[in-house]
């Protein structure tokens, strides 16, 4: 049993041999003419000169939070916090490098079919999902090896939350940051090229097309590589931290039945990785361009690694508890796990009803289109409510489902440990326990939409981009799937670790109370229900006024370049003016957001620790409910414009096309700004206030 946080670092190590495999993979592949390459470069420069800029904006917050960490907790919290941000930051780099690389290698490759292009995009992704898994894992099974196993550490427990603090820190300024980047170059590009120009997407005459590109991949990449290696850290460490600050656990003092709690978690990631490695082999492309077709061979790796990993947990779960008889009923807790698992591919085939085309809720909103904008942005918010309640009742049921099986599966209470909530602990895990495979189909995506973009900028045969449009398509679906695991795994980890937090203040010398009737506590509540409105306003705010910058700039390129419209031959537009737009802008706006989740719940912490665990309930429900709502309209927006492209409603040009692109503006800030941040949003700042819960108590 001692040998579990080994094997899981051993298989981490693999991920990232797998990660550089494909890579050398993707590397070898043609990248197409002198055209494509330097498109390919453009966009590269783009995206690496924003990330080094995001970089060091970040690496003053981290220094920031380091002394504080230093000083008011343990001077090993700041060095976890820092590997933690360290490789975080990595991870996100990594990906964006490749898959700035496998974009054009895939559009090279879709000249001979989806067959040659698919497994391209998709291994131009999974370096991306191994690197982030991979990291995440090794990082947080070093970090309690070291201060846990070896160390023996006095604040052990503490020494490795911050690790997931350091990860949360880089994930949400990633996300905020790269998402406030790529919405205003897609804004000012749609609204200015489709909408007053009546150009194509992507046209090469547009002088926001690169800047586009670029976000693609610093947001829905590098950002979201970030956002799934704190969700995944996030979802073992919630369930170790319960352990340790409910049963009182020092790091010389852990007792058998204790020792198979925190191994469970780490023994559940290691199989999870291995199931992923095994899955990513299986996704291989036909020669058809339809979309259940091309789904099918995308999901077909995600699909045996889920069940690879069900099949595990059950022996898993019969190994580490079958010989105590504090656990009577060990297949409990493989229910627990499973029930997460299954959980969370139900969030992602939840999103994918209310937004893609071939569901009613996007068709809908289609066929609103037709009487203008107005109609539409309506039709998109109502599908985005909708969807609230049916995500809401699943997460319920993975809950109840969570919980059961703790309680079924423990005999007594350990300490203060209950079954049911450390049921409710590990199911996060089991939603995130295949992350390699599922951020590898994630990252497909933007992959291939820059494929297509590059298509059009090359000015390809017309069957190229044909091709790259039926890969870019099934891409907005994976996304919708990452994002149901993404929240659900939130919910999940942030009720763990707020769990953790009461505990912690109880091992502190201080109380926790939360009755709603309390005048500390309804404040907390309050302030906490409100602060994710403000979050996403805030963030949707700085996405208006960058773009603003952007809508501005493109036109005076097209006044004032004499033949850039028209497309005169030797006119190009000056692409680098945007790129800078875009960068300076979501750099400047992404820090009150970003700041605003770590410093709302020290100040309050410091002032009433009641009053912060009101907080913390009132934004885990509406942040979870405001995420559902802002991801699934965004997508149903977007996709609602592509059906129309495809020759719905009269296609492209027509005044109901020209609704749908406002939709889809309207949509682009919710579905890739403000509701992927808000899963952070909520674990950054439970985490904060269970890091920190000894110093507010003191």
């Amino acid at each position: 049993m001692s040998s579990i946080p080994y094997l899981a670092l051993v298989s981490a190590l693999a991920a990232l041999g797998l990660a550089g495999f494909f890579f050398t993979n993707v590397k070898a592949a043609s990248p197409g003419d002198e055209r494509m390459v330097f498109l390919m470069t453009e966009i590269q420069k783009g995206a690496k000169a924003f990330l080094k800029a995001e970089y060091t904006w970040v690496s003053v917050f981290v220094v920031a939070m380091m002394i504080l960490l230093f000083f008011v907790i343990t001077p090993a919290a700041a060095i976890t916090y820092l590997i933690g941000a360290v490789l975080s930051a990595l991870a996100g780099y990594i990906g964006m490098t490749v898959a700035t690389m496998a974009n054009a290698r895939t559009t090279e490759a879709a000249k001979d079919g989806p067959g040659k292009a698919l497994p391209i995009a998709f291994r131009g992704g999974a370096v991306m999902g191994f690197s982030v898994a991979g990291l995440a894992l090794l990082g947080l099974m070093a970090v309690y090896i070291i201060f846990v196993v070896i160390g023996e550490h006095s604040e052990a427990f503490e020494v490795v939350t911050a690790y997931g603090l350091g990860a949360s820190s880089i994930a949400l300024f990633s996300r905020v940051g790269g998402g406030i980047y790529t919405k205003a170059a897609d804004v000012g590009a749609d609204l200015v090229g489709k909408v007053e120009a009546g150009i194509p997407e992507d046209d090469p005459r547009n002088p926001a097309t690169i800047a586009d590109n670029v976000g693609d991949n610093v947001g829905d990449v590098a950002g979201m590589g970030a956002d799934l290696f704190e969700s995944y850290a996030g979802s073992i460490i919630a369930p170790i931290s319960l352990v340790a600050f409910a049963v009182g656990l020092s790091a010389d003092d852990i007792g058998d039945d204790a020792l198979s709690l925190l191994m469970f978690p780490m023994a559940i990631a290691f199989v999870g990785m291995i199931a992923s490695i095994i899955g990513s082999f299986l996704v291989k492309g036909g020669e058809s361009t339809d979309s259940k077709a091309l789904s099918r061979a995308l999901h077909m790796g995600t699909n045996v690694a889920m069940a690879i990993t069900i099949v595990a947990t059950i022996g898993i779960a019969f190994w580490l508890f079958g010989d105590s008889d504090t656990f009577d009923n060990p297949i409990g807790l493989a229910f627990s796990v499973i029930g997460g698992l299954i959980v969370g591919w139900a969030l992602g085939k939840t999103a994918e009803f209310y937004t893609s085309d071939h569901f009613s809720p996007v068709k809908k909103i289609a066929a609103q289109t037709e009487t203008g904008p107005a109609t539409t942005v309506l039709a998109g918010i109502s599908a985005g409510m909708v969807s609230v309640a049916a995500s809401v009742i699943l997460i319920l049921v993975g809950v109840g489902v969570a919980y059961w099986g703790g309680e079924y599966a423990f005999a007594n209470d350990i300490g203060n440990l209950n079954g049911g909530i450390y049921g409710i602990a590990v199911a996060a895990i089991g939603m995130l326990a295949t992350t390699g495979v599922v951020v590898s189909v994630d990252a497909y995506g933007p992959i291939a939409d820059n494929a297509g973009g590059i298509a059009e900028m090359a000015e390809l045969d017309p069957s190229v981009r044909e091709v790259t449009d039926a890969l870019d398509s099934l891409g907005n679906t994976t996304a919708a799937v990452a994002k149901g695991f993404a929240v659900g795994s939130a919910a999940l980890t942030a009720l763990a670790l707020f769990k953790s937090f009461e505990f912690a203040i109880q091992e502190a010398g201080g109380e926790l109370n939360l009755n709603v009737g309390e005048v500390d506590v309804f404040i907390g509540l309050f302030l906490g229900a409100g602060l994710p409105f403000l979050f996403a306003a805030l963030t949707i705010d700085a996405v208006g006024r960058a773009a603003t910058e952007m809508i501005e700039e493109v036109r005076r390129q097209f006044r004032e370049i004499p033949g850039l419209r028209e497309g005169k031959e030797g006119v190009i537009p000056d692409s680098a003016r945007c790129v800078e737009i875009s960068t300076a802008a979501s750099l400047k706006e992404m820090i009150i957001p970003g700041a605003l989740a770590v410093v709302v719940p020290l100040v309050v912490g410091f002032v009433d620790v009641d009053a912060l665990g009101g907080l913390l309930a009132g934004a885990l429900v509406t942040g979870f409910a405001l995420a559902i709502f802002m991801a699934n309209a965004g997508g149903a927006w977007d996709n609602a414009k592509k059906y129309i492209e495809a020759g719905a409603h009269g296609g492209k040009g027509s005044d109901a096309h020209k609704a749908a692109v406002v939709g889809d503006t309207v949509g682009d800030p919710f579905k890739d700004t403000s509701g992927p941040a808000m899963n952070i949003l909520l674990k950054v700042m439970t985490i904060v206030s269970l890091v920190f819960a000894s110093a507010f108590v003191g």
